[in-house]
């Protein structure tokens, strides 16, 4: 018995694990991946929209802090400014004294610039005091005295700037409101320190990035869950798929084991049937010959001439079947010529017109491919003469683009291709195309039936190949 390889077996199941992965874990990564960036931008943006919220809010907060501060600070000084003239020194030194005692908190206090830029009142910085201040700009470059000049000019308003906080002496961010005395030219304000704020904005964002990774963490491990299931699945498909192929190689040893025996018992048959009785006939032939020749009778020559016509219809009988087992046109002069001796004898064998087409493509079909499609033939034209009861049999063979295509067409009864496929001689023709990875085609009505063999672009060697025929 022949050993069928297993090279293809385990290619094919290497193909399908590949196809595998990239059907089933490729688009799984690729969603988990695009959920997860999905689920990052849409929790930073609400996130990012809510601190912002938070922000501004606590801002506002103090800014209204800021306006009740001055609002005290215009109290309690109103009675004395209200009534005091431009040039009174006694009510403006009373004025500063009075706000020089209005501290809060741990850095809060009031502060004073003539619109010179001299420093009238700094209780928590009184190195600051007398001092003129017009060009004090904070670390980053921001104006602060000159800016405080304009806006209490203007009315009063907010500044935002860096300052020496009175505690620890460094500067941080701090939210200014200023208003202008403007009977004395003075700028009035207090100011209230935001790196509070800034500090919550700053958890705030540390929270969400905490969040986000958590996120990443749960997703990673969904996916890794998905993949391990992908995988499980996968191999369970695999074992399965196993199990299932190694009973179809059973089934289709059996069936190459039912094919050597049907051919070596057509072959014995032919070999018993017919040049077994020819070389019988030429035996008696013989042996007559030798007595007559014994005895001198005549008619010796008459029984030498049977014996060899019968040896010479015993050596055609053996190159027929020869000829059936490996057809040496194929072999030497292409599939064409083969095709034309195997539809020829076809209809003297069987009566029924057989027409074989071909298209001038320089038939360029190697080995494989050219035994294949002779076998099909072969086969189908076996299948005709037994079950159509057909008169007319075209064979077309024709190149193209894609490859190469066999067309089998007869104008028989027909038969449903699905019933059939049970029998050996399709699952024949349906096994060798597939080793050559092409496609065969049944179509089958009560008006005949047509069989399509197309084998792929590559199995047709190179143009500059030498080929055995031209067509």
């Amino acid at each position: 018995m022949d050993r069928v390889p297993s090279d293809t077996n385990s290619h094919q199941t290497r193909r399908y694990r590949r196809k595998f992965f990239l059907l089933a874990a490729v688009p799984l990564l690729l969603a988990m991946a695009a959920l997860a960036t999905l689920v990052t931008f849409q929790s930073r943006s609400t996130a990012e929209r809510e601190i912002a919220a938070l922000e501004a809010q606590l801002l506002e907060a103090k800014k209204d802090e800021l306006r009740n501060y001055i609002s005290i600070a215009r109290t309690a000084i109103g009675a004395r400014y209200g009534i005091a003239a431009p040039d009174d020194e006694d009510a403006k030194r009373e004025v500063m004294q009075t706000l020089a005692a209005m501290i809060y908190g741990q850095d809060g206090y009031f502060f004073v610039f003539d619109y010179d830029g001299t420093n009238l009142v700094a209780p928590r910085q009184t190195q600051l005091i007398n001092e003129n201040w017009i060009g004090l700009e904070d670390a980053e470059g921001t104006p602060i005295t000159s800016e405080f000049i304009r806006i209490a000019r203007s009315g009063g308003g907010y500044h935002s700037h860096l300052w020496w906080k009175p505690t620890t002496g460094e500067q941080a961010e701090m939210v200014t409101f200023v208003i202008g005395l403007q009977d004395w030219r003075w700028a009035l304000g207090t100011g209230i320190f935001i790196d509070d704020i800034r500090a919550n904005v700053a958890a705030a964002r540390a929270g969400v990035e905490e969040r986000v990774r958590n996120t990443f963490l749960y997703i990673g491990a969904i996916t890794a869950a998905a993949l391990l299931l992908v995988f499980v699945s996968g191999l369970w498909i695999n074992i399965r798929d196993r199990s299932v192929a190694d009973a179809a190689l059973k089934r289709l040893t059996q069936r190459v084991i039912d094919t050597q025996e049907e051919e070596r018992g057509r072959v014995a048959r032919e070999l018993h049937d017919g040049i077994s009785q020819i070389l019988v006939s030429a035996r008696y032939a013989l042996d007559l010959t030798k007595r007559r020749i014994t005895k001198g009778d005549g008619r010796a020559g008459e029984s030498l001439a049977k014996g060899v016509d019968s040896l010479n219809t015993a050596i055609q009988e053996v190159r027929r079947i020869s000829r059936d087992l490996r057809p040496g046109t194929l072999d030497d002069l292409g599939l064409g010529p083969a095709l034309q001796t195997l539809t020829d004898e076809f209809t003297d064998r069987t009566g029924i017109t057989a027409e074989l087409e071909t298209v001038v493509f320089r038939n360029r079909l190697d080995d494989d491919a050219k035994t294949a499609l002779f076998r099909i033939a072969q086969e189908a034209l076996t299948n005709i003469e037994r079950h159509s009861n057909a008169s007319q049999v075209k064979v077309r063979v024709f190149g193209h683009k894609s490859g190469a295509t066999l067309r089998i067409s007869d104008n028989g009864a027909g038969f449903q291709p699905d019933d059939a496929r049970g029998g050996l001689g399709l699952r024949n023709m349906e096994e060798r195309i597939e080793q050559l990875d092409g496609t065969l085609r049944i179509l089958s009505s009560s008006s005949g039936t047509s069989i399509e063999a197309q084998v792929p672009l590559s199995h047709l060697l190179p143009p500059n190949t030498r080929s055995k025929e031209s067509a």
